[in-house]
């Protein structure tokens, strides 16, 4: 232990200088103008993305859970957004509820069946620009089953960061339906609802 301490003060000290050096924006350096986004290829932030959904459970709530640390890349040309590309994919494993019985469960095998199909994936084939927000088409692929899905994407804002090299980064939501029964997901219908409504909210960093 006497060895240690020493290298956990230095540790400390590390921390504290490294906090110190960092000056802390006195306002959001985020900014809801697309015009700061620039051509690059963008990669996701997996600790500010989330892919939530929500069902209705025995018609007497709403009830959500989301998908933790997803990873994909977007190719962007604001000039060309119609070129734009996007391919994310997100573990069955980091399936998170309120419930740590029912997260277990939707990893079994007669629902998701993690071990069998780990990931869920979105590749985009088509994107439709409309001022700051886009359609953007594509196959979403669960539970081994790849179906067509459209996006309503909504832009949320741009900056750069204030920590590193200060990159550019940026957010927009994303929203659409399915229905879990197409893609094999049958558990529980109609007791837990069929359609099953989607929200993206992504963040990106320049790589």
């Amino acid at each position: 232990m006497r060895r240690l301490a020493p290298l956990a003060l230095l540790s400390a000290v590390i921390a504290v200088h490294v906090v110190a050096q960092m000056t802390m924006p006195t306002k959001a350096p985020g900014t809801p103008n697309p015009a700061v986004v620039t051509k690059g290829t963008y990669k996701i932030d997996p600790d500010h993305t989330q892919v939530v959904f929500t069902v209705n459970r025995l018609g007497f709530t709403e009830y959500s859970g989301l998908f933790n640390s997803p990873t994909g890349t977007l190719v962007l040309d604001p000039k060309a957004p119609a070129s734009s590309k996007v391919e994310v994919s997100f573990p069955i494993a980091k399936v998170r509820t309120t419930s740590p019985e029912l997260d277990a469960g939707l990893q079994a095998a007669d629902f998701f069946d993690s071990a069998k199909f780990p990931n869920a994936t979105f590749v985009s084939t088509k994107v439709v620009a409309a001022g700051s927000n886009a359609t953007i088409t594509g196959n979403l692929t669960i539970h081994g089953v790849t179906r067509l899905v459209v996006l309503k994407a909504r832009f949320v804002g741009a900056g750069r960061e204030f920590w590193g090299d200060k990159k550019i980064a940026f957010g927009f939501a994303a929203t659409t339906s399915i229905k879990r029964s197409e893609f094999g997901l049958s558990n529980s219908i109609p007791l837990v609802s069929d359609r099953v409504d989607l929200t993206i909210n992504a963040g990106f960093e320049a790589q």
